[in-house]
């Protein structure tokens, strides 16, 4: 099992002995329903705090890696309601109040990791609360008419008022002394929403999980949950406009719906497991990327892969890669301004016509910015200070 970074003995996550000041600490997360971005995140957070124990809204059993299923899991009473497991979005006004009831009484310092309600959990007298913040929640902030466009009548007459309600209490920020933002373009959201301030530490990847392949094949490849504001109609409108092999791997409520606009070149995968998508992404011809997204994990992982990535240049792609034409740097990407299928397919055609300026080493060596080992050492870095600084204060 992981041990934490031990400095000065200071910061761990066991409960310290008498006369001992190490905090006793509590890990947030949303929920536990499989491994993205967000969970590979928490894994490293458990891997640091191997002590601390999980609170969560719900626990799907082996859905997430060993490293987080074998510590002790807290869940909440979303867990017991009806179809909870496969359908809990739809339980969305009760998780304020289900995250409010964990008790967190003894611990000293907490650890949320948030893209919903985690970051509104109690923090107990005297605790730190540090949030590591994916975005303000998206469904009732940017794109609460994305969520709802195509629901029933019942769900768009009731998502307005239920979505003032949920922003209301959204704005409600003061149990968390510091966040940190997954990227800028998220704590400008931050600021934007909540008024806060925030840091920046970027999400990782795993370059050891990647392979260089030899040649690329002939097929460009999403990988992504199947959802409204991802966009993937965009890539299929120019997979089919400009006559291209597209492999979409990823499950979703838009499933179907993409299915009827899919020629017969283009294939759905479904979920495909680590080695899988690994493989996939070794193979392709570039991966397309039409959405506006809060970091971004997939076009590091296309280029830990050797692969481009051809994106909406908006959000926090433009922080990770580097587009053509960018200055001297190898590029990574091509980027098209305009969220259309029309731009998308214009981009392509960029794409394959300056292929060979893309140089697979190179895109690896950009993905090793963001390597998992860094963003472990940034992150316990900068735990160990704010707590160094909090425990200044309190001693004041």
């Amino acid at each position: 099992m992981a041990t934490p970074y031990p400095i000065s003995g200071q910061l761990t996550a066991r409960r310290p002995a008498t006369g001992q000041s190490s905090p006793r600490v509590a890990l947030v997360h949303d929920w536990l329903t499989g491994m993205r971005g967000g969970e590979r995140c928490l894994e490293v957070f458990a891997e640091l705090f191997p002590d601390a124990p999980l609170f969560t809204l719900l626990h799907v059993p082996g859905s997430v890696s060993p490293v987080i299923e074998r510590r002790r899991v807290v869940t909440s009473f979303v867990e017991r309601l009806p179809g909870a497991a496969s359908q809990y979005r739809r339980y969305l006004p009760l998780f304020p109040a289900a995250v409010r009831r964990f008790d967190l009484s003894g611990y000293d310092l907490v650890l949320s990791l948030s893209h919903c309600v985690a970051k509104g959990v109690r923090t107990p007298p005297g605790a730190l609360h540090l949030c590591y913040c994916f975005t303000p929640m998206r469904y009732v902030w940017d794109l609460a008419a994305d969520y709802t466009a195509r629901a029933g009548l019942a769900t768009r007459l009731l998502a307005p008022p239920v979505a003032a309600a949920l922003r209301r209490w959204d704005r409600r920020t003061e149990s968390v002394h510091g966040f940190v933002a997954i990227s800028r373009h998220i704590a400008e959201r931050i600021r934007r929403v909540w008024g806060r301030e925030a840091d920046v530490i970027h999400p990782p990847v795993d370059v050891r999980r990647f392979r260089i392949a030899d040649g690329a094949g002939d097929f460009y490849l999403v990988v992504s949950a199947l959802v409204p504001y991802k966009r993937i109609d965009l890539a299929i409108g120019a997979a089919r406009r400009l006559d291209r092999r597209l492999v979409i791997v990823g499950t979703g409520p838009e499933e179907q719906r993409l299915k009827a606009l899919a020629g017969p070149r283009v294939e759905f995968l479904g979920w495909r497991d680590d080695r899988e998508v690994a493989d996939l992404y070794a193979r392709c011809r570039a991966v397309l990327f039409p959405a506006v997204e809060d970091f971004g994990i997939v076009p590091l992982e296309a280029a830990a892969a050797g692969r481009p990535t051809i994106a909406l240049g908006r959000g926090g792609v433009l922080e990770t890669m580097v587009g053509l034409g960018a200055g001297d740097a190898a590029p990574t990407a091509v980027f098209f301004g305009e969220q259309t299928a029309e731009a998308l397919a214009a981009a392509m055609g960029t794409f394959e016509a300056a292929e060979d300026r893309f140089d697979p080493k190179a895109l690896r060596a950009r993905a090793a910015l963001f390597d998992r080992p860094l963003f472990k050492r940034r992150l316990f870095e900068y735990v160990d200070a704010r707590w160094r600084e909090w425990r200044a204060r309190q001693a004041c």
